[in-house]
């Protein structure tokens, strides 16, 4: 898959088969991650990768609409120094995060971002350093319903483009 068809077909996926993930597709979806751009190639992110079903269920309940992480066969935190430091942090984040996803549907694999409400529990839950910081966590598994890899995207699910896209000036 090219990264125009991966772009084009790429949808958040929040139901999971119960299958554990090959070690070779976690590795290459943190290492698309680890390949982001990033503000003055900074790279200041650090991943948390997770497994283990319970702490997967109770990072799911640290965020509103995060419930989807509780399924998945692996969830990725990103973790950052407070994006009060720098203003591309969250940026950056957002690239790696984009960079993985775009990876696991390249494998077969559905992802969804889940925001963290929570982020002082997070860090007791995940023990990361006081100087660090967790909004965004990434679920990632085999699509519970398969037929969502290949599904043509849906009619008007995104805004026409005459209404984003602006010329020259607003």
């Amino acid at each position: 898959m090219d990264v125009i068809e991966a772009i084009h077909t790429k949808r958040a996926v929040r139901e999971f088969k119960n299958q554990r993930l090959d070690p070779e597709e976690v590795n290459t979806i943190l290492y698309a991650g680890r390949r982001a751009q990033s503000a003055k190639n900074m790279q200041p992110w650090h991943f948390i990768a997770i497994q283990d079903r319970a702490t997967l269920k109770a990072l799911s309940e640290l965020g509103d609409y995060a419930g989807h992480l509780a399924g998945a066969a692996l969830g990725i935190a990103i973790v950052t120094p407070h994006p009060d430091v720098r203003f591309s942090i969250m940026l950056d984040a957002g690239q790696s995060a984009a960079y993985m996803q775009l990876a696991a549907w390249a494998l077969g694999i559905g992802s969804c971002p889940a925001t963290i409400y929570q982020p002082d529990e997070a860090r007791r839950l995940l023990g990361f350093p006081d100087d660090l910081h967790l909004r965004i966590a990434l679920s990632f598994g085999y699509p519970l319903e398969a037929e969502k890899l290949t599904a043509p995207p849906r009619k008007g699910g995104r805004r026409a483009a005459d209404e984003v896209f602006h010329w020259e000036k607003w």
